[in-house]
């Protein structure tokens, strides 16, 4: 099975996992007041460059929100794994679990099977962040087909702060077809 990326410009889709603590994560919908929100989907808790990322994630998670913007991460990990890896991230932001492969698929992510059982028990998504504004459409996406292939969240961070800059009129850029 094969994906559609999901496009720049385009309406995020609706997607809703467990949340580790209980509850749904709707993907999209920003939550505590902010307009915009960040979904980064990460490998799993096989993936040692994933707890980095979700830990530097963290330490700008203040920046994000000064912005406006919510924060969610979310895999294909079970609750036990995801709970475990969140013990070591600690994080303030939510995260979901459970991420089907239909919905990988339906958000356009790269799917890998694990190499070995010792890696982990099912596929999972590639890493992808998609920037939802408050329109719910994908303002920046990044989906990559590696776990050393994804965007640095400083800089991240600073082209946000340019676009949410009312004065620089910042379109979404890369909506025209190829």
């Amino acid at each position: 099975m094969s994906s559609q990326k999901t496009s720049a410009g385009s309406q995020f889709p609706e997607v809703t996992v467990p949340k580790l603590g209980g509850g749904e994560l709707l993907l999209g919908t920003p939550q505590e007041g902010h307009d915009w929100k960040i979904a980064v989907i990460y490998r799993g808790k096989h993936c040692p460059m994933c707890t980095s990322y979700l830990k530097e994630l963290e330490a700008l998670l203040p920046e994000f929100h000064a912005l406006g913007v919510d924060v969610v991460a979310v895999s294909a990990d079970t609750e036990a794994k995801a709970t475990d890896q969140m013990a070591l991230v600690q994080p303030s932001y939510p995260v979901g679990y459970d991420l089907s492969v239909n919905q990988m698929h339906e958000l356009g992510l790269y799917v890998s099977d694990p190499r070995s059982a010792e890696e982990t028990d099912r596929p999972f998504a590639e890493p992808g962040i998609f920037v939802v504004n408050a329109n719910g459409q994908v303002q920046v996406t990044d989906i990559s087909n590696a776990p050393f292939a994804r965007p640095d969240l400083k800089t991240l961070l600073g082209g946000l702060r340019f676009i949410r800059n009312p004065e620089n009129n910042y379109p979404i850029r890369g909506t025209r077809a190829a």
